[in-house]
């Protein structure tokens, strides 16, 4: 007779928002809450709140700069 191993159960995962600084939402999904907020916390979290970190960090002349880079790209994507 063979021993059956024990059920795992899986893993219950949470959605979650946050709302940056700037007013933005951010919308996430992880299975442990208190890590991801922490890494979030640390820096260590989503692009785009990195990104928005990293932005609040530069002078008001290289914001402008990011932004006209960004404006030049989404043209040139579009094909304008």
């Amino acid at each position: 007779m063979s021993e059956r191993s024990p059920a795992v159960e899986p893993p219950v995962w949470h959605l979650y928002l946050l709302e940056t600084a700037a007013g933005a939402l951010y919308t996430g999904i992880t299975t442990d809450v208190d890590r991801r907020l922490a890494e979030h916390a640390a820096g260590r979290g989503a692009k785009a709140l990195r990104l928005e970190a990293e932005i609040k960090r530069l002078s008001p002349r290289a914001k402008r700069a990011w932004l006209a880079r960004r404006a030049l790209s989404a043209a040139s994507s579009a094909g304008g």
